[in-house]
């Protein structure tokens, strides 16, 4: 297995694609595209080494583009697929050959009844026996109504800071995290302008103090979907440093990812150069 380097950072939420490129039905259609090349300059820029890309829900389930950069980049990157529920465990041992770690399911602006998931036992089976992850995106307030239908020993990583209501300990949302953070539940700080106005560095401390440094990650959401004015990468990464301060900021960008996402305590060797490293 390849040391990775002391200097890792880590982006643990960012999307490529092709101008125009949609499932058919997509409530969103991008006019412009977002490449991988763009995203290396942006994070590099600002010390980032390591990414992870998510599959945008525009796009559904063909993960090609995505499968594509993780397959040019197998050390540096990981990926989060879109898949369907009956999905097959080899089309499963496949992406996670490519470097996907885990299933996305995005409700937002959709129903949040998730039965069909619920039911697939076999998936949640073979997540669990690659250590996969699964990522939740939902409308703001809605997460307590779909976390608890999920199986107890899977990881949960929970997107843009949960979206609750309110920025508080007693908030239905922050207490359903703090309740499955004995188990795994990681949450990502990232998407401040999907809070609904709610201050993001409160809510960054009350995610802190209820679930303590190890559950916290740090996504840019480049290139920012639906809100492209956002879209200033050092500017994005300049904001974590406003919510957290450095001992935490340590565990966000480099050990929390590297032990969900690569699967190793992050004990590393000596740097190698993200300009050259092709993988």
């Amino acid at each position: 297995m390849t040391p990775l380097p002391a200097t890792v950072r880590v982006d643990t939420h960012f999307h490529v694609f092709e101008a125009g490129v949609a499932v058919e039905g997509a409530r969103y259609v991008p006019a412009y595209a977002a490449r991988l090349d763009d995203w290396w300059r942006c994070a590099r820029s600002v010390g980032m080494t390591h990414g992870v890309l998510v599959q945008p829900s525009f796009l559904g389930t063909d993960n090609r583009v995505m499968l594509a950069s993780l397959r040019a980049h197998p050390q540096r990157l990981r990926g989060v697929a879109v898949v369907k529920p009956d999905i097959s465990a080899a089309e499963l041992v496949d992406m996670h050959a490519a470097g996907v770690r885990g299933i996305r399911l995005n409700l937002v602006g959709g129903p949040h009844d998730i039965g069909e998931w619920v039911r697939a036992k076999a998936l949640w089976d073979q997540l669990l026996s690659m250590n996969w992850h699964v990522e939740l995106h939902t409308d703001r307030g809605r997460l307590p109504a779909v976390l608890p239908q999920l199986p107890a020993g899977l990881p949960i990583v929970v997107d843009h800071m949960g979206k609750p209501l309110r920025a508080c300990a007693d908030d239905l949302t922050i207490a359903m995290l703090r309740t499955r953070a004995q188990g795994r539940l990681s949450v990502k700080l990232s998407g401040a302008y999907r809070l609904g106005g709610l201050d993001p560095r409160e809510l960054a401390q009350v995610l802190l103090g209820e679930l303590g440094p190890t559950a916290l990650l740090w996504g840019s959401d480049w290139p920012c979907t639906n809100h492209e004015r956002c879209a200033d990468y050092p500017s994005l990464f300049a904001s974590l440093g406003q919510w957290v301060d450095q001992p935490v900021l340590d565990a966000v960008l480099h050990a929390n990812p590297l032990r969900l996402l690569w699967g190793r305590e992050p004990q590393v060797a000596a740097r190698s150069s993200p300009d050259t490293d092709r993988d």
